[in-house]
């Protein structure tokens, strides 16, 4: 289960690196004295966009890992999986 590059790595990347994007334009909002219900309207989107990146990765882990994790009698070390899911 160490295969660090999972096929929806990059889809994951580009969704983080455009929430990136969405927040350097937040805190432009902040410096440029928008108001503060544009500014909660617009850190809640970053906060979705973000949550629903950690989301993607987690779901893919799990579906990508889990045959890995089944040895050769077809148990599961779950250990790790039950430590992931916290994060959802």
């Amino acid at each position: 289960m160490s295969d660090p590059l999972h096929p929806s790595h990059s889809a994951v990347a580009k969704r983080l690196k455009r929430a990136g994007g969405h927040l350097n334009t937040v805190i432009a909002m902040i410096e440029a004295g928008r108001p503060c219900l544009d500014l909660a309207q617009q850190l809640h989107a970053v906060e979705a966009a973000v949550a629903a990146a950690k989301k993607a990765l987690i779901h893919d882990h799990i579906d990508h890992c889990l045959q890995h994790a089944l040895d050769a009698d077809g148990h599961a070390d779950l250990a790790e999986f039950k430590e992931i899911t916290k994060y959802l």
